[in-house]
């Protein structure tokens, strides 16, 4: 995986869009925030391995050398503040097209912003803002963490459960596409936010319809079955006391069958 070898493979990205490869680094997102100010153009990092991947809420995104593609993209949007919050369904969405092009890998989305394959969590989004001194957005950095092949050695004991990865065998001359093909997906459907069909084909790909879950934010933990995602990408769910909501924040978790909400 090259930097002149995913150049050649971009479609639709901005001008004077610039890949950098490096071996390895704490934090691809960490990393292209310091960067950022020297960088005038969108631009993207991949890291072969990070020592200190990072998830949502602090969570540690596991990221060993020659088993992922771990890749964070500098923005610079025009958008307005309530349309940066399509940036990562856009994303999510774009991983799942990639998947499919590059591997024939059919994959779906976790709210809001985890892509699963075969039952298992195969990619990790996060998107972080960095404001300017008058509070305006200056620009975004969104993290992508795809776990390509199963890791040296297994996943650790705790993530064993939960993570999975798209292929069996390792096929390393496929990283360049699919970081290529990331990129090119998302950046086709950047170009359209707000419209361009973001929510229908995020609504598409959404788990859990019908399922029962708990809805976590902060310490406030609530019981609430989904019922599908809006124009906005929000989850729409309608809790114990029959009351609906769209979620634009905080998290699900699937409850057990059975039994009331």
């Amino acid at each position: 995986m090259t930097e002149r070898e995913i150049m050649a493979l971009l479609r639709g990205v901005p001008s004077g869009f610039t890949v950098r490869v490096t071996e390895a680094c704490a934090s691809t997102n960490s990393a292209l925030k310091a960067a950022a100010p020297a960088l005038r153009a969108d631009s993207a990092l991949i890291a072969r391995r990070q020592t200190g991947g990072r998830g949502r809420l602090g969570r540690s995104f596991f990221s060993p050398e020659g088993s992922g593609l771990y890749m964070s993209l500098l923005l610079h949007p025009s958008l307005s503040t309530d349309d940066l919050t399509l940036v990562t369904p856009a994303a999510a969405v774009a991983v799942c097209r990639a998947l499919e092009a590059v591997y024939g890998a059919r994959a779906d989305i976790k709210w809001v912003n985890d892509v699963y394959l075969r039952g298992k969590k195969v990619c990790g989004i996060l998107t972080e803002a960095v404001f300017t001194p008058e509070g305006r957005v200056s620009h975004l950095v969104l993290g992508v963490g795809v776990n390509v092949y199963p890791p040296p050695g297994g996943f650790p004991p705790e993530l064993a459960g939960i993570a999975g990865a798209v292929l069996e065998t390792p096929r390393p001359d496929s990283l360049a596409p699919l970081a290529a093909a990331v990129i090119s997906e998302f950046y086709r459907l950047y170009g359209d936010l707000p419209e361009g069909g973001l929510a229908q084909a995020f609504a598409a790909r959404l788990l859990y319809v019908g399922s029962r879950v708990d809805v976590r934010r902060g310490d406030d933990t609530r019981r609430a079955l989904v019922l599908g995602s809006d124009g906005r990408c929000r989850l729409l769910v309608r809790y114990e006391d029959g009351g609906e909501e769209a979620l634009s924040g905080g998290e699900i978790t699937i409850r057990p069958t059975g039994g009331a909400l």
